[in-house]
């Protein structure tokens, strides 16, 4: 059994409170309605969003719902009637699921279903994608 003695506690728990007044820590989260984004805000005024229903778990969900969702400790989002858990730095990397789920989001506007060749056909005659204006 290792024994840590009161002043290598001390000094872990300096070493802590220095290294959490360097980072950002969520504050405050929201979901707003109209946009249908969570908002996180954090401790240094800087704020990060993404669309809610991006999330796995959370395509189906009600905007009510959504309106659950609250801090979990310093490091996670939580919604208890989705049974949804995420934390924010993985939100802030862009993981909004499983491996699978995110693979799959990513294909689906690759995807060639028949009625989407048939339009991309359909564009093509008509002299392809019109050009951007500058």
């Amino acid at each position: 059994m290792i024994e840590i003695s009161d002043a290598e506690l001390s000094q872990a728990k300096q070493r802590w409170e220095m290294e959490r007044a360097e980072r950002p820590i969520p504050a405050f989260v929201r979901f707003d309605a109209l946009s249908e984004r969570v908002i996180v805000e954090f401790t240094n005024g800087a704020a990060f969003m993404f669309p809610a229903r991006s999330l796995q778990g959370l395509e189906e969900a009600t905007t009510e719902q959504l309106a659950e969702v609250e801090l979990l400790g310093e490091t996670g989002l939580h919604w208890e009637s989705l049974d949804a858990d995420y934390t924010v730095s993985g939100l802030m990397n862009g993981i909004f699921g499983t491996r699978a789920f995110m693979e799959a989001q990513r294909r689906g506007g690759q995807s060639r279903s028949p009625a989407k060749v048939a339009a991309s056909r359909a564009n093509g005659a008509k002299g392809g994608r019109p050009r951007k204006s500058v």
